[in-house]
C-alpha cells in the first residue's frame, strides 16, 4: 500500500479580511471596550467615556463572541446598549452622544495652564525629613525670588490662554517671603484686569510665621491657604521637625486664626505619609476629623528631591501604603456611615472620573498628563519646571524637566518648545503600552516624571511601576466597596457631588 504524504497547512500571521470576522447571524455590533477581572467571581467592563458594567466572571467572553441573547439576557442586553458597550447597528446612532461625552472628559485641555507654581523663597525655620526640596535657614535671602523673576513670571502666566488662573506661592516656607507675595499679587491684580483674567491665590505654608497682619491681607484678598497635618503630635512633630518640638502646636494654631479671621472653607490641610505614619492610619484619620477637617487626602511620600536620602523613615513598598490607605478609608466610610459627612480626596478624585462624565484639575490623573498642560514652576532662581515633582527633582541636579529660564526663553519655547511636546507624547496612555489595554485606564493616569524618577524612563514599564500598582488595587478597591454595599455607593456619589 502506497503512503501519500499530508501536505502540510502554510501557517501565515498576516491579517485576516474582514470576512473572516463578519458574523452574520448576530443582532449586535461591538464598540470599543476593555475588560478585566475584579475578583474570582467578578469582571468589569469599561468603555473610552468612562462607562463601567460589572458582571459575572465570563461575560466579556459572551459579550464578545455575540452570545448575549436580547431575549433570555434582557436585562444584561440592554445594560450593554445603554452604556455604549454594543450597537444595533454598524454606526451607533447615538454617536454624536458618544462625541460629545468624550470631548467632555477631555476638556480640561480646552483652556490650557490653570495652575502657576511660584516657588517665592527655599528659606524655611523647619527640618522636615522627607522635604523633597533643598530648604535654607531663614536668613539666606539669596534663595528669595528676585522681584524681576516675579514680574516675568505673571507675564508669562497672562499668556496663557486659561481664563481663569491660580497662582500658587511655595517654598521653603512662603511666610518666610511675605514682602514678595504681597507685591506679586498686586502686580498680579492690576494684569489680571488688563488680561481679563480671574485670579485664584493660594499660600503653601506651615503657618508658624503667621501673624495678624498676614492674615488681614489674606482676608482682604481672598487668599487660599494650604498646610500641613501629619496627624497626632506624636505623628506631625518627628515627620515635621522644628526647634522647640511645637511643629504640632504652631500648626493647629495657625489653622485656628485662620478659620477665626478667614472662614472655615478658606484652609486646607495636606498629609505627607512617612514610615511612621503607617502605623497610624485610625489614629490620622481621627485626628484631622477632630480637628474639623471634612477631608483628608491620603498620599504616599513623593519618591523626588532630598526626600529619598533618608530611606530609613521615607521609603516604603506600595503594599504597606495600600494596607494603610484601605484601613484609613474604611474609617472615613464608619464616620459616614455614623453621619458625618467626610470625605477622601483621593478616591473622590478617582470616583469623579467613575460616576461622572466630567474631568478632574489633578495632575497625575489626567491624559495628557496635567504637565505643563495644568500646571507650571518658576523656581526662586528664575528657572521654569513642568511641574512642581520635576523641580524637586532639580534639587537632585536632575535637570531633565527644565523647559527653560525667565531671563533667556519665551512664552513659545517654554509651553510648546521640543521638550514639551516630548513630555506630552510620553503622557498619553491611550499609545503607552501596558495603559492602552487597560481596563482602568479612563480613571487613571500618566505620570513621565514619576516614571524617570523610579524608574528611568519617562515612558515608564507598568509592570513594575509603583505608579501602576498603587492606582489600580485602588481603583479596583473603590468598585469592590460600590459593589459589596449600596450604603457605601451613596456615600461616594455624595462625596463626587459636594
Amino acid at each position: 500500500m502506497i503512503k501519500i504524504a499530508e501536505t502540510p497547512v502554510k501557517k501565515s500571521r498576516k491579517f485576516l479580511g474582514a470576512a473572516y470576522f463578519r458574523s452574520e447571524n448576530t443582532g449586535y455590533h461591538l464598540l470599543p471596550f476593555r475588560f478585566m477581572r475584579l475578583s474570582e467571581e467578578k469582571e468589569i467592563l469599561v468603555n473610552d467615556l468612562g462607562e463601567y458594567l460589572i458582571c459575572p466572571k465570563g461575560t466579556a467572553a459572551q459579550v464578545i463572541r455575540k452570545e448575549v441573547d436580547p431575549i433570555t439576557q434582557e436585562t444584561l442586553y440592554a445594560d450593554l446598549l445603554s452604556g455604549f458597550f454594543i450597537s444595533e447597528t454598524p454606526i451607533p446612532p447615538l454617536l454624536e452622544v458618544m462625541a460629545t461625552r468624550y470631548r467632555t472628559k477631555k476638556s480640561f485641555l480646552d483652556h490650557f495652564t490653570s495652575l502657576h507654581i511660584f516657588v517665592i523663597t527655599l528659606r524655611c525655620e523647619h527640618t522636615c525629613h522627607y522635604c523633597q526640596v533643598s530648604r535654607v535657614s531663614e536668613d539666606k535671602n539669596a534663595f528669595d525670588m528676585s522681584r524681576q523673576h516675579i514680574d516675568k513670571g505673571i507675564a508669562l502666566m497672562m499668556q496663557s490662554p486659561n481664563p481663569h488662573l491660580t497662582m500658587e506661592f511655595q517654598g521653603g516656607e512662603a511666610l518666610l517671603a511675605f514682602d514678595n507675595i504681597v507685591y506679586a499679587v498686586e502686580q498680579t491684580k492690576q494684569q489680571a484686569l488688563l488680561h481679563e483674567k480671574r485670579i485664584t491665590y493660594v499660600i503653601c505654608t506651615n503657618l508658624a510665621p503667621v501673624t495678624e497682619t498676614m492674615l488681614a491681607y489674606r482676608k482682604d484678598n481672598d487668599i487660599l491657604i494650604s498646610t500641613s497635618l501629619d496627624g497626632p503630635e506624636y505623628v506631625h512633630n518627628p515627620n515635621r521637625h522644628k526647634k522647640g518640638k511645637d511643629s504640632y502646636q504652631l500648626a493647629l494654631k495657625g489653622i485656628q486664626q485662620c478659620r477665626e479671621t478667614l472662614g472655615n472653607d478658606q484652609v486646607s490641610a495636606l498629609l505627607t505619609t512617612s514610615n511612621l505614619s503607617l502605623s497610624y492610619p485610625l489614629e490620622i484619620v481621627d485626628e484631622y476629623f477632630q480637628q474639623g477637617f471634612s477631608s483628608i487626602f491620603l498620599r504616599p511620600i513623593s519618591p523626588f528631591g532630598f526626600a529619598v536620602r533618608n530611606e530609613k523613615k521615607n521609603k516604603y513598598d506600595t503594599g504597606r501604603f495600600l494596607e494603610f490607605y484601605k484601613t484609613a478609608l474604611d474609617r472615613i466610610i464608619q464616620y459616614n456611615l455614623d453621619g458625618h459627612f467626610y470625605r477622601e480626596d483621593y478616591a473622590t478624585i478617582i470616583l469623579k472620573k467613575i460616576l461622572t462624565p466630567f474631568p478632574v484639575g489633578y495632575v497625575d490623573l489626567q491624559s495628557p498628563a496635567g504637565i505643563i498642560n495644568n500646571v507650571i514652576v518658576f523656581n526662586y532662581d528664575g528657572k521654569v519646571y513642568a511641574s512642581d515633582e520635576a523641580r524637586m527633582l532639580a534639587e537632585m541636579k536632575d535637570d531633565t524637566f527644565l523647559l527653560g529660564h525667565l531671563d533667556e526663553h519665551g512664552y513659545n519655547e517654554i509651553f510648546y518648545g521640543q521638550k514639551a511636546l516630548s513630555f506630552t507624547a510620553a503622557s498619553i496612555y491611550e499609545s503607552l503600552p501596558g495603559c492602552s489595554e487597560c481596563a482602568f485606564q479612563p480613571y487613571c493616569g500618566a505620570d513621565p516624571v514619576f516614571n524617570h524618577a523610579t524608574q528611568g524612563d519617562i515612558y515608564g514599564y507598568r509592570p513594575t511601576s509603583a505608579f501602576c500598582q498603587k492606582n489600580m488595587e485602588i481603583i479596583r478597591h473603590l468598585f469592590l466597596l460600590m459593589e459589596s454595599d449600596k450604603r457605601i455607593e451613596k456615600i461616594f456619589h455624595s462625596w463626587v457631588n459636594s
